[in-house]
């Protein structure tokens, strides 16, 4: 298994990419190759860090160009073919890499992977899903920004979407699917999320209703489906909520003489614990990192592409929408 780590990424690149990789290599899977792509020299100069690591699995893809968070992501993937982020997509799209993974522009991953991976079959929208802590456990959120302006049947697509990464990626046998509403009656919402609900009740994921959002936290369902401009909204108040709540309890401990243990909760909150989100919907594998992702994040992200391809989820994605039809949403 090869996967392709975008090097240049991160706001301190090839820093966290080269020692997430390292990481990934010594961690994971014995088959795990890892190319990084990205500046040769600066790659090269950072990995003489690791001089007694064995890095026999590893080797490294030269590209001049990066792609610039405030760049325009369809004129940059266009105009710069030798960047990172479409160098590494193309290895895939030839068949020289299993997955991609990059901490880059979110936009410039969507755009390339959209030009250069394609749509599945059935997919009018492909959608970034992201993983949640909840009470009980994970919840899959999709979309975390990919889609602002959507219809329902691409709700309805989301749920699939997120049905089969919950069923291969975090074993769940029959994921609990909900729609985030401003409340539980189907009749709720505008017409987006009436129309989705009544879209949702007849399509064969396990869909259990609206989730309000105070009842989110308690994780009552495995994947929320929403739209892009919510689902983004919520993404980032999880992330400061969760940053607030972890300095207030360091905070509290540094006047605290008797040592806690809150690691796991620390653990928990932790974006990093999380890898990487998944553009969902494109044939192939493409994870998208948070810029200031650390070394431990760029490994995650690693091992979440690694079990993807291992458990073959995009041909399970491509199976389950190949008789989807627009306007329903429906899959046999």
């Amino acid at each position: 298994m090869r996967i392709a780590l975008d090097a240049m990424g991160t706001d301190d690149a090839p820093g966290s990419e080269v020692a997430g990789a390292v990481g990934a290599l010594r961690d994971l899977r014995s088959d795990l190759e890892i190319v990084l792509v990205g500046d040769q020299g600066r790659i090269r100069e950072e990995l003489k860090r690791y001089e007694g690591v064995d890095l026999d699995r590893l080797r490294v893809e030269h590209a001049r160009e990066r792609i610039d968070p405030g760049e325009s992501p369809a004129l940059a993937v266009r105009r710069k073919p030798d960047s990172s982020i479409v160098v590494g997509l193309n290895l895939q799209k030839d068949g020289e890499a299993d997955a991609f993974v990059s901490a880059g522009s979110t936009g410039a991953v969507m755009a390339a992977s959209l030009l250069l991976l394609r749509p599945l079959p059935g997919v009018d929208r492909p959608a970034i899903g992201t993983l949640l802590p909840t009470a009980s456990g994970a919840c899959l959120m999709l979309d975390a920004g990919a889609n602002v302006d959507c219809k329902p049947h691409h709700l309805v697509q989301f749920a699939h979407l997120g049905n089969i990464y919950a069923q291969d990626l975090m074993g769940r046998e029959r994921p609990r699917v909900g729609l985030l509403n401003i409340g539980e009656e189907p009749e709720k919402g505008d017409e987006l999320s009436v129309e989705a609900y009544r879209l949702l009740t007849e399509s064969s994921v396990n869909f259990v209703g609206n989730i309000e959002g105070r009842e989110l936290i308690q994780g009552p369902v495995d994947v929320l489906v929403c739209d892009g401009f919510v689902g983004n909204v919520l993404l980032k108040f999880y992330e400061s909520v969760a940053e607030f709540i972890i300095g207030l309890l360091r905070r509290e401990l540094e006047q605290i003489e008797e040592e806690l243990e809150l690691e796991d909760i620390f653990r928990i909150l932790d974006y990093a614990e999380y890898g990487g989100a998944p553009l969902l919907g494109v044939n192939g594998v493409s994870i998208v990192c948070h810029g200031q992702s650390p070394p431990k994040a760029v490994q995650n992200a690693i091992g979440v592409a690694a079990q993807a391809v291992s458990s073959s989820m995009v041909s399970h994605i491509a199976g389950e929408l190949s008789g989807a039809t627009e306007g329903t949403g429906k899959v046999p």
